[in-house]
């Protein structure tokens, strides 16, 4: 399981653009994790599915209402990553109106869990292979803190927990 201090998985996480520019084209783009921490200080979320109740009641409107906070601590982008297709993220994000403020990267495959070893097998609940919930504070690709979530709670990962902890890096 990753830890701190270790390098984020050198994976591929797929977002959904509504608008073409900055070299995106309408649709599922690639988003290369190397190359999009390089140099930056991430707030990351990781949550087991888009729509959920906890989910999108509590952990990403959480995110949505700290962005500027975040950005204050020193905070260039917050990620929500989940194991969705990216047009389901896309669909949550315009739900959510994340716009701005929080990016929701798919994790289709579930490529980025396995690797981190964060996951959270839902199959008995005809979910399959998800991502645990979990927050970490990454810097230049760097885990600076990690927040797991014990089965079935939300206690760790918010936002005002790794906010305390961006504002103390």
């Amino acid at each position: 399981m990753i830890q701190v201090g270790d390098t984020l998985p050198a994976t591929v996480l797929m977002e959904f653009s509504e608008v073409e520019g900055n070299g995106c084209s309408l649709g599922p783009n690639p988003v290369d994790v190397a190359k999009a921490t390089a140099g930056k200080t991430i707030a990351l979320f990781a949550l087991p599915g888009a729509f959920t109740p906890t989910c999108s009641a509590k952990h990403v409107p959480g995110y949505v209402e700290n962005a500027a906070a975040f950005n204050a601590a020193g905070v260039d982008e917050i990620w929500c990553l989940s194991v969705n297709d990216a047009f389901v993220m896309g669909a949550w994000a315009r739900d959510q109106k994340t716009g701005g403020k929080v990016r929701m990267l798919a994790d289709g495959s579930a490529a980025f869990a396995l690797a981190t070893g964060l996951t959270l097998d839902l199959t008995a609940k005809g979910m399959g292979l998800r991502s645990n919930r979990y927050s970490m504070l990454v810097k230049d690709g760097k885990v600076a803190s990690l927040n797991i979530e014990g089965p079935g709670k939300f206690e760790v990962s918010d936002a005002t927990t790794l906010l305390a902890q961006a504002k103390a890096a």
